[in-house]
């Protein structure tokens, strides 16, 4: 009977029991991070507050956006998505009305991730156009 309310009186703790995720190493602000430099650790301190990351699925392949430093807990805000498109780097830009596509290679004027509405300037008219980043690295052009 004893061992049963131990038990019992165990469950809720470990129930609460919370992780946290914190770099092996430090993580410059720009860099990408890769599974070896974060661990998940078990949060000790119950006062521990605010938005940090918990599994580290959540930050794996993900780039800090300020310098993350060992042992010490990742803030969501402090990490972004890869860019999929680079400034200056070319890439295909696609305009699509109906079953028609016009395709051409153009050159973005900013670094953006899959989603991200960019400038990206058409290498062969010179026009600047926007559109929106594609998850394969195209760049498909909204109608004005």
């Amino acid at each position: 009977m004893a061992a049963l309310v131990a038990a019992a009186s165990f469950a809720p703790a470990a129930a609460q029991m919370r992780t946290a995720v914190v770099p092996t190493q430090t993580i410059y602000p720009g860099e990408e991070i890769m599974p070896g430099m974060v661990q998940e650790v078990e949060v000790t301190n119950p006062h521990l507050t605010g938005d940090y990351t918990t599994k580290t699925r959540q930050v794996v392949g993900m780039v800090a956006k300020r310098t993350l430093l060992p042992g010490r807990t990742v803030p969501v805000s402090a990490l972004r998505e890869a860019f999929a498109v680079t400034r200056g780097k070319a890439v295909r830009l696609m305009f699509t009305v109906g079953s028609m596509t016009i395709s051409a290679q153009g050159a973005p004027l900013e670094n953006a991730a899959v989603g991200d509405l960019i400038r990206v300037r058409n290498i062969d008219s010179g026009v600047t156009v926007s559109g929106t980043v594609m998850a394969d690295g195209s760049v498909q052009v909204v109608a004005k």
